[in-house]
């Protein structure tokens, strides 16, 4: 099976009717949006974790940014 490229599947999407293109948009949005939960979910889940076991920081928002500078 050959790999569809994103140019490929543009085309295959604009040879499709208006209805079935707008459905498809709202299937992709959805499914985005689900996976951008699931991924909120998993990272909370793993904060949570760290924070159960003691693995966490504290500090003002100056040490935060500092941190993320490095």
């Amino acid at each position: 099976m050959r790999e569809v490229t994103f140019q490929d599947a543009l085309e295959i999407i604009e040879a499709l009717p208006e209805e079935q293109r707008e459905s498809l948009m709202e299937i992709v949005r959805h499914r985005l949006v689900d996976e951008r939960r699931e991924r909120l979910a998993q990272s909370i889940k793993e904060a949570k974790e760290e924070y159960r076991r003691g693995e966490f920081k504290k500090g003002s928002l100056k040490d935060l940014i500092s941190d993320l500078e490095k």
